[in-house]
């Protein structure tokens, strides 16, 4: 089980390496020939010394150009030792397997890109022998992906877009529409993106509004990550967390709720209904929506 955003930001890559390649060439403009192949390498680049020094994911494309060495680092705040690190680990990897190395950052902070972004340069200062020029994703060049079509298109990029802008005013309209999409893949890969968006996920109203979102998704409840929302769920009672995980959909997407419509949810004890009212939740325009015609 995944147990922070770092680890879940550099590990979407080892579940669809081939979404970092098309991060390179449609986010980065950066033209990244297409691999035939991926394969997951060891991570570990330490040698005889003692000192560790351990890549996040490292990827291994083989391309009609030559074989690349993908070093994804997820990166959450500054860290002036990664100036010496990145330049070994690419020089290490390159000397090692004689493939061409690439560094790519990925943060959800717009300081953070900006710090990781900028050149390092080792040697005589104004001409230097060795210069790093990471490449980086972060909330300033990873798309907003609000829109359900674009969404079903392109799956784990809408993932790595909720990873990356789950902290940010767009974040109801992004998780909306990545549960919609996620209706469309396989059950297994779905549980894991969904794990991965939850760890990514920092503000706590978020959160609880992406883990309602999931229990409308069956397989959900299939994978570790729902075990918090089950025990509330017996805490509460089924129909009573159902009723709740309605009426909070329908505030994060500020649909105005009569009393009325609010006592009728509280006071359904039929689960079978309330999961149908909690599906119509994701959709509806209004509150009345939720029962269908003849309310």
């Amino acid at each position: 089980m995944v147990g922070s955003s770092h680890e879940a930001l550099h590990r979407i890559f080892q579940k669809d390496p081939a979404l970092l390649t098309r991060a390179l060439q449609s986010v980065l403009r950066i033209p990244f020939p297409e691999p035939r192949e991926f394969a997951a390498m060891n991570v570990d680049l330490t040698e005889i010394e003692p000192v560790e020094r351990r890549v996040d994911t490292l990827l291994r494309a083989e391309t009609d150009d030559g074989v690349y060495l993908l070093v994804v680092e997820s990166q959450g705040l500054p860290d002036a030792r990664k100036r010496g690190s990145w330049p070994y680990y690419l020089s290490y990897l390159h000397e090692k397997y004689r493939c061409e190395p690439v560094l790519i950052v990925i943060t959800q902070n717009s300081a953070t890109a900006r710090w990781a972004a900028a050149p390092i340069h080792l040697g005589v200062r104004g001409c230097p022998s060795l210069t790093v020029r990471p490449f980086v994703l972060g909330p300033d060049n990873v798309p907003v992906i609000v829109d359900e079509r674009e969404a079903e298109r392109d799956v784990p990029l809408a993932v790595l877009s909720a990873m990356t802008h789950g902290r940010g005013p767009h974040a109801a309209a992004i998780l909306e529409n990545l549960a919609a999409a996620l209706r469309t893949i396989d059950a297994d890969s779905a549980a894991v993106f969904v794990q991965f968006v939850d760890s990514c996920l920092g503000d706590p109203r978020a959160q609880q509004m992406w883990r309602d979102l999931m229990t409308a998704i069956q397989y959900f409840w299939r994978h570790p990550l729902a075990e918090q929302v089950r025990e509330e769920g017996r805490e509460e009672g089924r129909a009573s967390g159902t009723a709740q995980a309605i009426l909070r959909i329908l505030r994060n997407r500020q649909i105005d709720l009569p009393d009325s419509v609010r006592e009728r949810i509280l006071s359904s004890t039929d689960v079978d209904e309330l999961e149908t009212w909690l599906d119509r939740s994701l959709q509806v325009t209004d509150a009345a929506g939720l029962f269908g015609e003849g309310f």
